[in-house]
């Protein structure tokens, strides 16, 4: 029998859906049948709707898809425009005031406090520039990441941009491939680093070379199934075969409508194609794509360039593309680091201002919550790094505020078990302030996220935080599962869980002390990740001790059960939620 979202998406989904939302928002929040709020807010997600959670009611997130992380001349502006306007809601964060953008781990963005009746206009704002929340969430093709400086970087194999630009316009909007079993992540890597991420995603393209007719062509080999949620990760596998750049399209197409058709769709925590590979193996795979799903022959696969791959492997690799770099035409992309993904709205006009004054005023997102503005003028990049900006989104951050990645946490997200963002952003200014980083380490990567959904990529860190609770002092408090050694490149790997339920405030205990037996015990100049390769995972477990500091922790208790985590008054009780198109709280019917 087919789960009941999938009956919910076969009595309307997808373009659909944009007039009926339209409908609700002229009306207003309780035009929405509260007996059918679930499936509308299922419906919604297509269109890049996320309704915020219990103590929230009537706001949503909203996220903004954008190809590759690329925002053209004049969007980001837009986006600031709508953050300062649209995005602000009963409580202000400490941190980050009242309206923010956060950049995400797929290179998209995410406001936040979204009333149903402003949705209208800002769309008309959004799509005049070209932006859209289309397909941002939803069971069907996500945001298409890659290499974040494709068509910008001196060492790239192929540029990819062309490529990613294609897919979005191919299959954003079309109906063919807009119901699928489940979530649909795609890949596009042109360089040799590896940073379009391909071992995580459900579809990834990634460089090679194969020869064609006597010639030497390059291209990309196939990959599928990768994924890191439900504590299931996997690495996307090769299913040989290789294709030219203006083949993508057809070969992605394919393996879409694949997934379309034999994807679960009655069991939805079974429905990601990771699990399908699980099930036929890459062998069947291939076979049922190249007999059903495609005209011609499919080729086998080239020689790929994954030996080059350095991205997120450890100390020593760059691949963030934080820092100043120089473009092939001379000129300069500068990566800015943002902790946690998160910039102000002003921050963020401002930044669009500056791209536009010094650069092109294209400004890129990355898969580590950055921010790239490209073209900098060569003659004037001094001027642009004096910019007082970029002192608090620095292009030579501490390792520490480097490396530092949290997902949206108990703010905002209906899952989240713990409080997040804040939290890494004290965590890794008090690591920053007393922890003495190992000689050589100028890379050092703690993701922090709120449940097992892994929108921060834990698994893939050095040290990785998975929210929980636990008890201490006879009180229940906030809390994280620690994992060590994860990463990508040339070799990727999990991170191994070795210690459950530490309590919040002794996180940056275990990690100073972790770093110190580092120090002490590494070999020859190892990395972080090659000390953890060579133990096992016995000798992981108690390698360091968790212990409190003089960090404190604001949030220890059950943000979870709180209407929002920053309130002056934040029980359940006193959300001013559900409220009405201009914020005012809607009477209760009792």
């Amino acid at each position: 029998m087919p789960t009941k979202v999938e009956g919910w998406k076969s009595e309307a989904y997808g373009n659909e859906v944009r007039d009926r939302l339209l409908e609700f928002a002229e009306e207003g929040w309780e035009s929405i049948p509260e007996d059918e709020h679930d499936e509308w807010f299922e419906r919604f997600k297509w269109w890049g709707l996320y309704h915020q959670r219990k103590g929230q009611e009537s706001y949503f997130m909203m996220r903004i898809g954008t190809p590759n992380g690329v925002l053209e001349p004049g969007q980001l502006e837009v986006v600031a425009d709508v953050a300062d306007e649209f995005a602000r809601g009963p409580a202000d964060n400490p941190e980050f005031g009242g309206a923010v953008c956060d950049w995400t781990t797929r290179q998209s963005i995410q406001l936040h406090w979204i009333k149903l009746e402003d949705i209208p206009e800002i769309w008309d704002r959004l799509e005049s520039v070209g932006l859209s929340t289309q397909q941002a969430c939803g069971d069907s093709w996500r945001n298409i990441v890659g290499c974040p400086v494709a068509g910008k970087d001196t060492e790239e194999f192929v540029d990819a941009w062309p490529v990613a630009e294609a897919l979005n316009e191919e299959f954003t909007g079309n109906e063919e491939h807009s119901n699928l079993p489940r979530k649909w992540k795609v890949s596009v890597t042109g360089c040799s680093e590896g940073c379009g991420q391909g071992d995580i995603n459900d579809l990834a393209f990634e460089p090679a070379t194969k020869e064609i007719d006597g010639e030497e062509r390059k291209g990309f080999n196939v990959r599928v199934g990768g994924g890191l949620a439900r504590k299931e990760p996997r690495l996307s596998r090769s299913i040989d075969v290789f294709c030219t750049p203006d083949e993508v399209s057809e070969v992605a197409g394919a393996c879409s409508a694949l997934f379309r058709e034999h994807g679960d769709r009655e069991n939805r925590f079974n429905a990601r194609i990771k699990f399908l590979i699980d099930e036929w193996g890459t062998e069947k795979f291939r076979r049922v794509l190249d007999e059903e799903f495609v005209d011609g022959e499919l080729r086998t696969a080239g020689e790929d360039l994954r030996d080059q791959y350095t991205y997120n492997a450890g100390d020593g690799e760059h691949g963030d593309h934080v820092g100043v770099h120089e473009q092939p035409d001379g000129n300069y992309y500068v990566g800015l680091s943002v902790l946690v993904g998160r910039m102000g709205a002003e921050d963020t006009r401002t930044l669009a201002h500056l791209a536009d004054e010094y650069g092109s005023g294209e400004v890129r997102i990355t898969q580590r919550q950055n921010l790239i503005v490209t073209d900098v003028d060569s003659d004037r990049l001094d001027e642009f790094l004096d910019e007082p900006l970029l002192e608090d989104y620095s292009p030579d951050p501490h390792p520490f505020m480097r490396g530092s990645i949290a997902c949206t946490g108990t703010e905002y997200c209906s899952l989240s078990i713990v409080e997040t963002k804040n939290r890494m952003v004290r965590y890794a200014r008090h690591l920053r302030d007393t922890v003495a980083v190992p000689d050589g380490v100028e890379d050092f990567h703690i993701h922090l996220s709120g449940c097992t959904a892994s929108c921060a990529q834990p698994q893939i860190a050095d040290v990785s935080l998975r929210g929980m609770k636990t008890r201490k002092d006879g009180e229940p408090v906030e809390a994280f599962d620690i994992g060590l050694g994860g990463g990508l490149g040339e070799n990727p790997q999990f991170a191994d869980w070795v210690e459950m339920r530490v309590a919040a405030d002794e996180v940056p205990g275990y990690i100073g002390n972790l770093l110190s037996v580092f120090e002490a015990e590494r070999e020859d100049g190892e990395s972080f990740r090659e000390f953890v390769a060579r133990h096992d995972e016995d000798d992981l477990t108690g390698l360091a001790e968790p212990e409190e500091t003089g960090y404190e922790d604001p949030y220890m208790h059950n943000t979870k059960m709180t209407w929002y985590p920053y309130a002056d008054d934040d029980d359940m009780s006193a959300s001013p939620a559900p409220t009405d198109g201009s914020g005012e709280p809607i009477p209760s019917d009792d």
